[in-house]
């Protein structure tokens, strides 16, 4: 595996991230499962996301992140008020990452996924991806942040609220 683009360990990382979660009228959730690229012995499921760069607004980078990571293509304004915000704290690639996050819920019906826009680290550390009940993922403890099962529940009645009004 090639660690090009990682910063070398140990280095604080800030970021902000736009991530997404599409939710299907069953109420589950579209997430990934990968791994840290120096642990890939301990796969988890995360959401769709990543950095919003220079000039992007959180809305864009989201556009741009779905469309990159599982080649489902929604405009920027079509994404709606983010459904949450937070800032969490873990590791990956030896680096400690604090990250600013802003989640954005879309209502979906089928999604043909693929990892074909995916970049090289990605296609490296991505191995699937997969629909998600809150519940089920909580259960079974393979959540990459221990607020992802909470998102998802926000993202799903989010998208039941929209449809309701």
């Amino acid at each position: 595996m090639t660690h090009s683009r990682l910063p070398p360990p140990g280095t604080v990382v800030r970021r902000t991230t736009a991530r997404v979660l599409p939710v299907r009228p069953d109420g589950k959730v579209l997430l990934l499962h990968g791994w840290d690229p120096l642990i890939p012995s301990r796969p988890y499921w995360f959401t769709i996301g990543g950095g919003v760069e220079a000039g992007e607004t959180a809305a864009q980078a989201a556009s741009r992140e779905l469309r990159e990571e599982v080649a489902l293509v929604l405009p920027a304004d079509s994404l709606g008020e983010p459904v949450a915000t937070n800032t969490i704290e873990y590791e990956w690639g030896g680096c400690p990452i604090i990250q600013h996050q802003t989640f954005f819920a879309v209502g979906v019906e089928a999604v043909e996924v693929s990892f074909a826009n995916q970049e090289e680290l990605e296609l490296e550390t991505i191995s699937d991806h997969g629909w998600w009940h809150p519940d089920e993922l909580e259960a079974t403890g393979q959540a990459a942040h221990i607020t992802i099962p909470g998102l998802l529940r926000q993202a799903v009645n989010a998208i039941e609220l929209r449809k309701a009004s």
